[in-house]
Order: C-alpha cells, then sequence, then structure tokens
C-alpha cells in the first residue's frame, strides 16, 4: 500500500509540474528520452527541496478527527 502511494505521487508530480501527459516527440527513442529527462528533473527537484529543508504539505485531516482531538 505504501508503495503505491509512492508511485502515484510520483506520476502526479510528474504530470503536474513537469507535464508528463503529453510527449513533445513522436517516435519510441525521442519518447523514451523525454522520460529519461522528466526523470532526472524529478530527482533532482526533489534533492533540491530536501537540501533547503523545503517544507511538507501536511495530511489533511477529516472534521471527524478533528473533533475527537478536540473533545480527548
Amino acid at each position: 500500500m505504501h508503495d503505491r502511494a509512492g508511485v502515484e505521487g510520483t506520476i502526479s508530480q510528474a504530470v503536474g509540474r513537469f507535464d508528463l501527459r503529453r510527449t513533445r516527440y513522436f517516435g519510441l527513442a525521442k519518447t523514451h528520452l523525454q522520460h529519461i529527462a522528466t526523470a532526472c528533473a524529478i530527482n533532482l527537484s526533489r534533492f533540491f527541496d530536501w537540501s533547503h529543508h523545503a517544507t511538507v504539505a501536511r495530511t489533511r485531516s477529516s472534521s471527524f478527527a478533528r473533533l475527537r482531538l478536540h473533545c480527548a
């Protein structure tokens, strides 16, 4: 389950920040090269975020979970 969440996050980042939904090129070799370049860009982006201690988004909690915290 945790592995899938990591993969889904990577795919979401690739589509959202690096526009991986469509390829710019025709042909398998050029498309493969674009995917390799995008993977490198994702890794560099994550490295720079890590090295600059970028804050990580907090996970949303439901209103029921927040209510439980206040009542405890």
